[in-house]
């Protein structure tokens, strides 16, 4: 990448955090899977810049596409908000395990084994308060035909349904997590997206469910993760994950406060979007890590079990 581009770029990408509420804390050259050139910034909120995130770029992204800055202004909004978090890159699986996510390596990349496949690496972790050292290696994959969906093959476009994804196959116990393996993949196909109604499909929930995954979430990310800090409710990617819309997780917030689950608090709270766990919330920790043993059981392939003791006709 030339001085010039960078320098470029990094101006573009400064005018767009800024209006998001961030800054760009430091920038710095990087390459992709290919060796291709990149420039990775760290981002901070205005309001802290000690809370970063990682917004990794290549050199062919083009920034003077209207449609592709208007997502990317969306992307930093939303991750403004995300960062507010105590800990921003930990996302809930219905199934109710906590997961940190980290070392994506952005952009997307052709497959080198010959398939007609984009990929991206990356790495999700469990994060139980416990100092797991459990962990899965993924290798998230695209078609070229799903890949015509996306406006970009790069970090803003397709963080957050790769993560949705990551997500879904560990629902389905096709993602395992151990203490050390190799990549396992995560396909993204048109299943995930509805072309008449140009969106995401992830898991089809009821209002009951919802209730008990953003109770979950406060649990977890503020409770146990997050020192009681206040945890953001109203996520897009938790709405797309859940098939449902930000509207109505306010509602499901909303119910769960005037439960007593949850109490709106803290200084960016005012608007109802964010939450911390009650004394009755926090009482429920034996539930909670039942619903983590059993969600490890159910992701372990007991057929592996079953051909260490022999137990197999192959």
């Amino acid at each position: 990448m030339s001085t010039d581009t960078q320098a470029i770029l990094a101006g573009q990408v400064g005018a767009a955090a800024k209006a998001a509420g961030l800054v760009v804390v430091s920038s710095a050259v990087g390459a992709d899977f290919s060796g291709n050139p990149t420039t990775r910034f760290m981002l901070g909120l205005i309001s802290d810049p000690a809370k970063t995130q990682v917004l990794e770029l290549s050199d062919k992204f083009d920034f003077s596409r209207a449609d592709l800055l208007a997502e990317v202004g969306t992307y930093l909004t939303e991750a403004a908000k995300r960062l507010k978090n105590p800990r921003p890159d930990v996302y809930l699986t219905l199934h109710g395990l906590p997961l940190s996510f980290g070392k994506f390596a952005w952009p997307f990349h052709l497959s080198t084994s010959g398939a007609d496949t984009y990929l991206v690496h990356g790495e999700v972790r469990l994060e139980d308060g416990e100092e797991s050292i459990l962990h899965a290696k993924i290798a998230a994959s695209m078609t070229v035909t799903f890949a015509e969906i996306v406006a970009a093959p790069e970090q803003p476009f397709a963080e957050g349904f790769i993560y949705n994804a990551v997500r879904k196959t560990m629902d389905q116990g096709q993602l395992e997590l151990v203490k050390s393996g190799n990549r396992q993949p995560v396909p993204v196909t048109t299943r995930y997206y509805s072309r008449w109604q140009k969106k995401f499909s992830f898991n089809d929930t009821t209002e009951t469910q919802r209730q008990e995954y953003l109770a979950a979430k406060v649990y977890w990310l503020s409770g146990v993760l997050g020192g009681g800090q206040p945890v953001w409710l109203l996520d897009p990617r938790d709405a797309q994950y859940l098939n449902t819309t930000v509207p109505e997780l306010r509602k499901t917030a909303e119910f769960l406060a005037h439960e007593g689950i949850v109490q709106l608090a803290g200084s960016w709270a005012a608007d109802g979007e964010y939450a911390t766990p009650t004394e009755a919330l926090m009482g429920h920790r034996a539930r909670y890590e039942v619903e983590v043993g059993e969600a490890l059981a159910f992701i372990k392939p007991t057929f592996n079990e079953d051909m260490r003791g022999g137990h197999t006709n192959m």
